[in-house]
């Protein structure tokens, strides 16, 4: 608007100063040829002295005319194109303003997930305004159905686990019954382990409908401790599949849901604990820098192509006796809800190595 203000001003001021030059010219009439125009004195006796002075102070006298005309004509003409460029882009900040607030309450949106941020718009009924309102309207109908989800992930949560639990329980009965034949305990155990896997599959599912959701109440933790803790309730496990665990933790402060995060990292390492081979090793490290934190979860293995790598993190990719298939997606769908990222590169020898980096959390 700066430049079409300023544009405008100087085409108009030049033209309109071309025209005032040509007039003034016309008007005054031509310059007087002072070397070539003879003028005689009265009595013929040649050229007269007076007459060649008075055509000399004429032609000076309208060029410093026309010239004037075109310097100071040429300077009003610059001075209001500064002027009116300076206007418009007065006038383009105040018009954009309101706009200006409508992206900023969109940027605080995006940023915190805070989808009760309204933009409360009260100026006048224009464009603006009826942006300011559909985007208000959109916020609410996101809230709205992210309370829906939330309560449905509860719901389900709750209904899904409830058969499964009577069931173990059924079965724990059936099983531990004095009398109970040896078909009824091999069928009683064989039905465990597909309770089991069912109860597995379902809290995968739901955790990851939940990591899919952005994560809207946060708080500060210290990932090393995480992953510290998480180690010492799969060591169990580890030892049972004849896998040595290392950790090598360094003070990584980051922030978001700690439930989730744990997860994320629960998840990843029991897949380098159960996609291992006896007498393997897995490490999990931690560190900080001045861009984020990182966790770095390595372990041996199965060759793993480079070219399959990222279809891991699919959904039921990686199903197996061992686990679900959804551990990997589960992990970058938290990661993503921290506005983090996951990247996997086969490691040399065999097996994987995974890198998640989230966000750091500086003190105030």
């Amino acid at each position: 608007m700066a430049l079409l203000f300023g544009g405008t001003m100087l085409v108009i001021g030049a033209a309109l100063l071309g025209c005032v030059f040509l007039v003034v010219r016309s008007t005054m009439g031509p310059l007087p040829q002072e070397m070539t125009t003879l003028v005689f004195s009265s009595d013929g006796g040649g050229p007269s002295l007076s007459g060649l002075y008075e055509l000399a102070v004429k032609r000076a006298y309208l060029e410093q005319t026309q010239d004037r005309v075109r310097d100071f004509g040429g300077l009003v003409v610059l001075v209001a194109t500064l002027v009116a460029a300076a206007a418009g882009w007065w006038a383009a900040g105040w018009a954009l303003r309101p706009a200006r607030r409508v992206t900023a309450a969109a940027r605080r949106v995006a940023l915190s997930h805070d989808l009760t941020e309204r933009v409360g718009y009260d100026g006048p009924d224009d464009e603006i305004r009826q942006l300011a309102d559909i985007f208000d309207g959109v916020l609410g109908r996101l809230a709205r159905a992210h309370e829906g989800q939330r309560r449905f992930i509860a719901n389900a949560s709750h209904e899904l686990r409830t058969p499964l639990t009577v069931n173990r329980t059924l079965v724990d009965v059936a099983v531990g019954r004095a009398g109970a034949s040896e078909e009824v305990v091999r069928l009683g155990e064989s039905l465990l382990v597909v309770n089991e896997r069912h109860e597995r599959l379902i809290d995968g599912l739901l955790a990851l409908a939940q990591g899919e959701q952005a994560v809207t109440d946060t708080s500060a933790f210290d990932l090393a401790d995480v992953v510290e803790h998480v180690v010492d309730l799969g060591a169990a496990e580890a030892l049972e599949r004849e896998v040595t665990v290392g950790h090598d933790v360094a003070e990584a402060l980051t922030e978001g849901d700690p439930v989730l995060v744990e997860r994320l990292v629960q998840n990843l390492f029991e897949n380098a604990v159960r996609h291992n081979a006896p007498g393997g090793r897995a490490w999990l490290t931690t560190r900080a820098d001045a861009t984020g934190v990182e966790l770095t979860v390595e372990n041996t293995g199965p060759v793993v192509p480079a070219y399959d790598v990222e279809t891991l993190f699919q959904p039921f990719r990686r199903r197996s006796e061992r686990g679900t298939g959804l551990g990997l997606s589960i992990v970058r769908a938290i990661a993503t809800a921290h506005g983090g990222t996951v990247a996997a590169r086969p490691r040399e020898g065999g097996g994987l190595v995974v890198t998640v980096r989230l966000s750091r959390h500086c003190a105030s």
